[in-house]
Formats: structure tokens, sequence, C-alpha cells
């Protein structure tokens, strides 16, 4: 049973949590206020073609910060973190495979000096702004994680990353959907404005039911499923490119800054 606050958290006082193994699921309503970032660690000779990636599609890739090759911490961000300890679920992948969902991946950074972890932006930074507006944010309210789908949009490659965006879904009520639009529409640098709103269909979606990654929702008479880029989309390209190797969250399970929401914004 959850014995504290989420979001009343502050981002150290998570991340400290998550590093002594207290908090291992999702940090969806967490830190409110605060921004919270998806993790790609890659080899060195890999780093140059994902940030091209990330530049060709910042919708679904919007880069925040890229730390050294090696560097364990994103100085900018989160002054004093530790990469390979303070998300709660990480992901491994070889050869484009998942093959572990791991707490700590501190082992692969003592393997080698050539890794090089990049910050992209989540929507879950938004989503403060959209309850202060008192619009609904189901997945906090029914503490499940964010249900996400795999689309047929496909996004600009570079060298070897190549796939489709990954969409994340949070079901709004028809008159406040163009303010959902205009507040995250403001906030780019953390996915920005939706990219469809009420036809999954159009976007290659058949089954709101059964995400591709995270947990149904309760989509209620009146509401519309809005989709937001999502940044489980290098994931998909993680596994549409097959690299040698490669870490990243576990979706839902992501870093936390010590950044405002308020200074992604416009």
């Amino acid at each position: 049973m959850t014995t504290f606050d989420p979001a009343g958290l502050t981002p150290a006082q998570a991340r400290a949590m998550i590093r002594r193994g207290e908090i291992t699921g999702p940090t969806t309503g967490f830190c409110a206020g605060y921004a919270q970032g998806n993790l790609v660690v890659l080899p060195k000779a890999l780093a140059w073609d994902f940030l091209l990636f990330c530049q060709r599609n910042p919708k679904a890739c919007p880069l925040l910060e890229v730390a050294d090759a090696g560097e364990r911490s994103f100085a900018r961000f989160a002054p004093g973190s530790d990469i390979a300890k303070d998300i709660p679920r990480y992901r491994v992948y070889k050869d484009g495979v998942l093959t572990e969902e791991p707490t700590d991946v501190s082992a692969y950074f003592a393997e080698r000096d050539d890794l090089v972890s990049f910050l992209i932006g989540c929507s879950f930074s938004f989503e403060s702004a959209l309850l202060e507006a008192d619009i609904p944010v189901r997945q906090i309210e029914e503490g499940v994680n964010v249900p996400m789908y795999n689309t047929n949009i496909p996004c600009q490659s570079a060298g070897v990353f190549h796939g489709n965006m990954v969409v994340s879904m949070r079901p709004i009520p028809y008159k406040q959907v163009p303010a959902a639009v205009a507040i995250t529409a403001g906030m780019p640098r953390v996915h920005g404005a939706p990219v469809q709103i009420g036809a999954p269909e159009a976007i290659g979606i058949t089954d709101l039911a059964h995400p591709d990654f995270g947990d149904a929702v309760t989509i209620r008479p009146g509401e519309v499923p809005v989709f937001w880029p999502c940044g489980v989309t290098p994931q998909a390209a993680v596994m549409a490119s097959k690299p040698a190797f490669c870490i990243t969250h576990a979706p839902g399970h992501m870093f936390l800054t010590d950044v405002k929401n308020t200074a992604l914004r416009f």
C-alpha cells in the first residue's frame, strides 16, 4: 500500500526512493509541477544516428539533454542524479530483442565507458497543467500506467534508426478537448499538441482496450480519445532497427528531473 503522496514528493526525494528500491512502478502523477523524461542509452558509435533521429522527429522525440559518453548524471536537468539507478524500471535490448527489465543498470555502465544517455521529454510533464485546468487525467484517477499504442505514422529515418510513432492516449471530455490541445501545444518540449483526436483507426489503432504498452483506461460517455506523440517511440525504433545494445526506461517508468514544467513551455 502506498504510504506517501507521489505528487508531493520533490524529484530528489523520489529519485532517492527509487535508488533504494522503494519505488518500482510507473511515475505518472509523481512530483507535481516537475518535468519527467524518457531515457535511451546507446553505445557512442550509434549516438550520432540517434541524435539525428531525435532532431528529425521532434514531436515524438523532443530531446532535453545528452550526457557525455560514460557519464551517469544529467547535469542540467538533475544534478547529482544517477542515470543507472534513478529510474524505477529499465529495459535492456540486445539486437532489438528485449532481454530483461532490471531496476538497476549500473553493471552495464561499469562494463563499458562508451554509453551515451539521452533524456527525452515526456507527456507526463503536461498532465499537471491539464489537472490545473480541471481536465481529468484518467490513468492518475485509476492508478494505472498510461495506455500507449503503436501507429501507422512513419518516423523520418536517420542512419540505422527507423520505425513508426508510438502515441499515448487520454480520454478527454468533448467540451474540454480545445483546452487540452491549447495547453499541450504550448509545451512542445514534452511532445506538444495531439496528433489525432477521436479516430484511432485513422492512425492504425484498432483496439483501445488492448494497448501495446501500459494499461487500458475507462473511456466514459461524452469523452473523446486523444492521442499524443510518445517517448516510447525510440523503443519501437530500437525494436525495428535492432542495434546490438540499448537501454531504455520501461514504459511509464520515467526519469524525474529537477526542472519545472513551466520552464519547458514557450
